[in-house]
């Protein structure tokens, strides 16, 4: 874990130069390719433009992803890859099954336990992705990555989090880290500053509530958002990065005052009125439109959001800051670290070789077309472009900025432990957003879920 803790250190450093999706993207829906090739042609182009009249297979390769959002530049993009795909290649159908965060973690799942994985599919780096590689479902994808120099588009050492034992399993679309958007308007209707301490922060929430201003926006129903959060809070209090990691080495317990200064905390902005009521009832995609649509002053998340946020009514409106210290604690220099979710190719496909001749193809025109939506900020490959002369918004150029100030940090809670931790700590914050509860019960629940599962 030391080992991967350097190599992200190493990527945050490298991604510096450039800059973002995923832990989460967002809506509920199921999409399919809206481009149908034709059935049975007997000419069809290869990716790399030569022709053929040898009649190939009519094949469909089922691309599971979380791009379900239209207002996401990287849904457009998806699907312009994939359409220009089908368009070379006649014979072969992508057929989109798009899905929010939580929603495809589930799927996934269910379709790991009956070994009928999607052709290509989503996973999360480390902790969470090891599980399916121990179960053989993922096929190694080293000796695709070594073809057109698809490997050296990569950030240096972002693909370690998806390599294990030597292989190569998946390959990421972002490198991001967490930060906290903000509507200068409303701040400025409410007379409020941009907080530099989370203690400054919680009075800001207040002072917004009693202007009838949202404070902030959340989608809680896809319950990793409030963790991703959390963890930040805990990053603070904990005075720098590694607490997971001291749990996992036996150095410290979820009782330590780290960790239940940082649940009081967190419940100080839930109970201040931070976020919308029901915000358990709203998902990624819901609770980010709050924000987007101008209902609400703040918006906690990876910089994979400037995206989105970049494309929507409040663009020109939004300023960003690193999350503050907490209690006179932590360095704003640390931020969370998102190394991205990844795609993955079933072990079991029945067209192991053209799926992997389409992701191929897939990354090797995802920078170029990310950059050209306005999506690019904190991909996880390298970006030639000049993002202020191609229209980036200055919020945008603010994010890009942030992350050459970049000293470390940590990863997600569940990117870090097993599962079954993951789905308890998971849970018992979520319940934060529901009722008070007393920290020492939150550290025990944590606790136990550990001590349950980590073997």
């Amino acid at each position: 874990m030391v080992k991967k803790y350097k190599a992200l250190q190493v990527a945050a450093a490298s991604l510096l130069a450039i800059s973002l999706t995923a832990c989460g993207s967002a809506t509920s829906s199921k999409t399919t390719s809206t481009s149908t090739p034709s059935q049975g042609a007997t000419a069809t182009t290869t990716p790399s433009g030569g022709s053929t009249t040898e009649k190939k297979e009519n094949i469909t390769i089922t691309f599971q992803n979380i791009y379900p959002d239209p207002t996401d530049p990287k849904n457009g993009m998806l699907k312009k890859i994939v359409n220009d795909y089908q368009t070379k290649n006649p014979n072969i159908k992508i057929e989109l099954d798009s899905l929010n965060t939580d929603q495809q973690k589930l799927k996934l799942k269910t379709q790991a336990a009956s070994k009928e994985v999607p052709d290509i599919t989503i996973v999360n780096p480390s902790a969470q992705m090891k599980p399916f590689v121990d179960a053989g479902l993922f096929a190694p994808l080293n000796d695709m990555v070594e073809q057109n120099g698809l490997k050296g588009t990569f950030q240096e050492g972002i693909l370690n989090w998806y390599t294990f034992n030597n292989n190569l399993y998946a390959l990421p679309d972002g490198n991001n880290i967490g930060l906290v958007y903000y509507n200068k308007d409303l701040f400025k209707q409410a007379g409020v500053e941009v907080p530099k301490t989370f203690e400054e922060m919680v009075a800001a929430v207040k002072t917004l509530k009693g202007k009838g201003i949202q404070p902030m926006a959340i989608g809680e129903k896809d319950s990793w958002t409030g963790s991703f959060l959390f963890m930040n809070v805990l990053l603070r209090t904990n005075g720098g990065p590694g607490f997971l990691q001291a749990v996992v080495d036996g150095k410290k317990t979820f009782a330590d005052p780290a960790f239940t200064d940082a649940v009081s905390s967190f419940q100080d902005l839930v109970q201040a009125g931070a976020f919308q009521e029901g915000a358990t009832s709203f998902d990624y995609n819901a609770g980010e439109n709050l924000f987007k649509t101008g209902k609400a002053a703040m918006y906690y998340m990876g910089s994979w959001a400037t995206g989105g946020i970049e494309t929507s009514s409040v663009n020109g409106k939004v300023g960003v800051f690193k999350f503050p210290t907490v209690k006179g604690k932590g360095n704003p220099d640390e931020f969370m670290l998102a190394p991205g979710s990844a795609f993955a190719i079933s072990a079991n496909s029945k067209h192991l070789k053209e799926t992997k001749d389409f992701l191929n193809y897939f990354m090797l025109n995802f920078p170029k077309e990310a950059f050209a939506v306005k999506g690019a900020v904190g991909i996880a490959q390298k970006v030639d472009g000049d993002f202020k002369a191609a229209g980036y918004s200055d919020m945008a150029m603010e994010v890009l900025g942030m992350f050459k100030q970049v000293k470390g940090g940590d990863l997600a809670f569940d990117n870090t432990m097993n599962p079954g931790t993951a789905q308890g700590h998971l849970t018992s914050i979520q319940n934060l957003f529901v009722q008070k509860k007393d920290p020492a019960e939150v550290a025990k629940e944590h606790q136990t879920a550990y001590d349950t599962n980590k073997k």
